[in-house]
């Protein structure tokens, strides 16, 4: 992960991947983000407690040009 976000109003994470994904994950509480944003190691974090968690969507590549 390069980049980590969240907007507390609509409760939506966003998460910049290395490979240049951005995926925002939605309904993730503010003690989720709290928890997220402070972790050891917020990959562990992520494939724990977000990934499978929460609805999300693939907005973005930042490296595919035709995205």
């Amino acid at each position: 992960m390069q980049l980590i976000g969240y907007d507390a109003d609509s409760q939506i994470l966003q998460v910049e991947f290395q490979s240049g994904e951005v995926y925002q994950y939605f309904d993730v509480e503010a003690e989720t983000w709290e928890d997220f944003h402070s972790a050891d190691s917020i990959g562990e974090f992520s494939n724990q407690q977000i990934k499978g968690n929460y609805e999300c969507d693939c907005i973005d590549n930042i490296y595919d040009e035709d995205y």
